[in-house]
């Protein structure tokens, strides 16, 4: 893996969620997903009452997260761009996940599995330290 790749892998693992987008009936839409990072992949949790795992599977999509809203001085985003595929997770990846929620939209929760493989990293920085730092100053 390049650089760009790891720091991003690295990012990522620290927030849970993010949004996968693709395109479904040729309309675009972004959903919310858990993720995890296994071996080199990023491995996604969605709920399946939505059926938007059927427009990803066997496609192009791209998963990004973000650290917005944290108190964190430096804000970070990053995006993963390949082919997803629908799978059933190991054993050790479903512990990674852990529970999901209770329900989705008044649903109960039924998660569908997918594992990305990026094709193409992108790693974004916002840097407010000084802004944030001069707002506190007495």
């Amino acid at each position: 893996m390049f650089t760009e790749e790891l720091r991003a892998i690295d990012l990522l693992s620290r927030v849970p969620y993010g949004r996968v987008a693709t395109s479904m009936r040729a309309m675009p839409f972004v959903a919310p997903a858990r993720h995890v990072v296994a071996g080199g992949s990023v491995l996604l949790c969605m709920h399946a009452g939505l059926g938007y795992h059927r427009a990803c599977g066997g496609g192009v999509v791209a998963y990004g997260a973000d650290n917005f809203s944290s108190d964190e001085m430096d804000q970070w985003s990053v995006e993963f761009t390949g082919t997803a595929e629908i799978i059933e997770p190991t054993a050790p990846e479903l512990e990674m996940f852990g529970t999901g929620p209770h329900r989705v939209d008044g649903e109960p929760f039924d998660p569908v599995y997918m594992r990305l493989t990026p094709q193409f990293v992108t790693v974004h920085t916002l840097d407010y330290s000084l802004e944030r730092r001069s707002e506190h100053v007495a």
